[in-house]
């Protein structure tokens, strides 16, 4: 069984590799009936499409680049799928028209595909958090919620673009063909990642918070430099858009005109942080500070997230610069397994979110549309399962870590206070044997 890669435009290559076999029961995919739409209506226009194609330019002061920033800051939200699973109508002098006509064209069956994508990266993400519960790995950070912002943003992507995540986009790591049990090899302490970055073009997950902002905007200069058409996303947090890294990503990708899209998943907590103790403006609105475009999306709405990040890409790959998304969502669960977010927020902050889950809405819309039928969530039940089920036999197949590895590799030719720390550390670990022994 091979991933789908629906709703991926046919472009120089024909999507990701297969991302393993199916899954569980997707959890979360019934939910109460969504009160309202997930935002305001945008208001001024989106911005015109800059330029028309050719070779990528090092220009910073090109008119289409100045009124894609100016623009794109007015939008207040994009969304094209409310939460009651209906289209917003879009004419062709709305907000959201440029946005739209990315997935004008989307058929039934990249929409069941985009379904099938966040069904079972909730059911791994479910798998994963129970594993971490059982003992089977030391720590898990969860996605729940935000699977439309990452499903939409990673199916925008090109097989020969390149993304760098932090720890959480295991979303965007099945679009880019990576097996999802090679995801957790890190978190159960086994190895430093467990794949091969060029594979897939998906970096390995950065833990220090916004470091692969700079990173990305690096690799964008150097893609610039060769010639190349492809583009670069970079993922961060709402909390690490107050990390200086990423304000320095922001200024050098803006002057060096580099090729990169910055995603920001703002799930309205930084750990234990809201966003009103993080910043006195919307965080799309950054942007507009350095020079390049910025727009918010509603992050609960796959098709929104979809378009937005296909405009932004395809502006970077037109040698147009760089873009902020905003993916404005929120984090159901908690920050990591080892945090307690009823200790900072209120249980009625999530009911009121889970109205907008972006699961629900997209099959509401599937159901109404006539897009999908029992048998085509009976059958995706069945291979969540099948998913579920690979993902904990592999983990538990797992070796145990190399409690003595940490003392490798430190020093080159070794150190007397590694190798002091090393004996310390092998006599703590006898006395667990003598105590077993008595």
């Amino acid at each position: 069984m091979t991933e789908s890669t629906a709703a991926r435009k046919p472009r120089r290559s024909a999507g990701s590799k297969a991302a393993g076999t199916a899954g569980t029961k997707a959890a979360g995919t019934a939910g109460t009936k969504a009160a309202g739409t997930a935002g305001t209506k945008a208001a001024g226009t989106a911005g015109t499409k800059a330029g028309t194609g050719g070779k990528r330019t090092t220009s910073t002061t090109s008119s289409s680049t100045r009124t894609a920033a100016a623009k794109g800051s007015e939008t207040e939200l994009v969304q094209l799928l409310t939460p009651e699973g209906e289209r917003v109508e879009t004419a062709k002098d709305s907000a959201y028209a440029e946005y739209a006509s990315y997935v004008a064209d989307i058929t039934p069956d990249e929409l069941r595909g985009l379904y099938r994508d966040m069904v079972l990266t909730r059911r791994f993400d479910a798998e994963a958090t129970a594993l971490q519960r059982q003992g089977e790995l030391g720590l898990w950070a969860s996605l729940l919620g935000q699977e439309a912002a990452q499903i939409g943003s990673g199916r925008a992507t090109r097989e020969d673009d390149y993304v760098f995540p932090t720890y959480r986009e295991h979303g965007v790591a099945w679009c880019r063909g990576v097996d999802p049990t090679n995801l957790l090899g890190m978190f159960r302490g086994v190895n430093n990642g467990g794949w091969d970055p060029n594979g897939n073009n998906f970096h390995l997950y950065t833990i220090v918070i916004g470091s692969q902002a700079l990173h990305a905007t690096g690799y964008a200069m150097g893609v610039a430099k060769d010639g190349a058409d492809s583009g670069v996303i970079a993922y961060f947090g709402d909390g690490a858009s107050s990390q200086g890294d990423v304000s320095e990503a922001f200024n050098f990708a803006a002057v060096y005109n580099a090729p990169v899209v910055f995603f920001c998943q703002n799930n309205q907590w930084a750990i234990s942080e809201s966003n009103e103790k993080q910043t006195r403006v919307p965080l799309y609105q950054r942007a507009q500070g350095f020079g390049f475009p910025g727009v918010r999306v509603d992050g609960n709405d796959v098709l929104a997230s979809l378009a937005v990040t296909r405009w932004a890409l395809d502006r970077a790959r037109r040698g147009e610069g760089p873009a902020l998304i905003e993916a404005y969502t929120y984090r159901m669960g908690a920050h990591t397994t080892s945090d307690d977010p009823s200790r900072y927020r209120h249980d009625d902050e999530r009911v009121a979110w889970e109205a907008k889950d972006p699961i629900l809405r997209l099959r509401r819309y599937l159901e109404s549309a006539h897009h999908a039928d029992e048998g085509f969530f009976a059958e995706l039940e069945a291979e969540s399962e099948t998913l579920g089920k690979r993902v904990r036999e592999v983990v538990r197949a797992m070796p145990d870590p190399d409690r003595f590895a940490i003392f490798e590799n430190v020093y080159a030719d070794g150190h007397a206070l590694v190798d002091e720390e090393r004996a310390q550390f092998a006599a703590y670990q006898a006395s667990f044997a003598d105590a077993e022994g008595v």
